[in-house]
Parts: structure tokens; C-alpha cells; sequence
């Protein structure tokens, strides 16, 4: 463990190599990157706790994590053209009330 001399000579060094003007602006980045550090990790955790207590079934449209948008759409793609078509159900035409029907020149019209 330094003992006070130490911790004079190393502050003196970093002093003598990032300079006064820089020096603030080096721990205002420092302080952000810990920050950022410390919310990634307690996110991790909350994931980690949520996958521990309920398993949510993972819907095929949402992203992944470290994917890019372009391998996303890639993979969204895929699946679609993975998975069969099925035909909607077919239901017969009704006429709307008021709109004009189709004449059959074969049926006779009455007037």
C-alpha cells in the first residue's frame, strides 16, 4: 500500500502528464463511463431476476440483443418466408343495398 509520499509523486506524475486543463475534463468522462458501467450492470441484473421468476415466451419480432437493424430485418425476412402461407378463409360476395346488380343478358327483363 503507497504510503502519502507515493500518492504526492503519482498525483504529481498525472499532473505533469494530462495537464491542468485536462485533468477535468478526464474525470467528468471517468464519472460518465462509471455511471454508464453501473446502469448496464443493474440492468443486466433485472434481466437476469425476470428470466429467473417467468419465462416469457420470446416473440419473433423483437430485436436481439447486439443485432443491427439490418440483420434484424434480415431475420425478420427469413422467418416470414419460413413460415407457410395459409389461405384466409373464403366467404361469398353479398351485394351492397343500393348498389347497381349485374345484368345477365340470358334472363329476360321484365319492365
Amino acid at each position: 500500500m503507497p504510503g502519502p509520499m507515493e500518492w504526492l509523486l503519482i498525483l504529481l506524475v498525472v499532473l505533469l502528464l494530462f495537464g491542468a486543463t485536462r485533468l477535468p475534463s478526464a474525470a467528468r468522462g471517468l464519472g460518465r463511463s462509471m455511471r454508464i458501467f453501473k446502469s448496464e450492470m443493474d440492468e443486466m441484473k433485472s434481466e437476469s431476476d425476470q428470466r429467473k421468476g417467468a419465462i416469457a415466451p420470446h416473440d419473433p419480432q423483437a430485436p436481439i440483443a447486439g443485432e443491427t437493424p439490418e440483420q434484424s430485418a434480415a431475420r425478420l425476412q427469413a422467418n416470414q418466408q419460413a413460415q407457410p402461407v395459409q389461405p384466409a378463409p373464403q366467404q361469398p360476395v353479398q351485394p351492397q343495398q343500393g348498389a347497381a346488380q349485374p345484368v345477365d343478358p340470358n334472363t329476360p327483363q321484365q319492365p
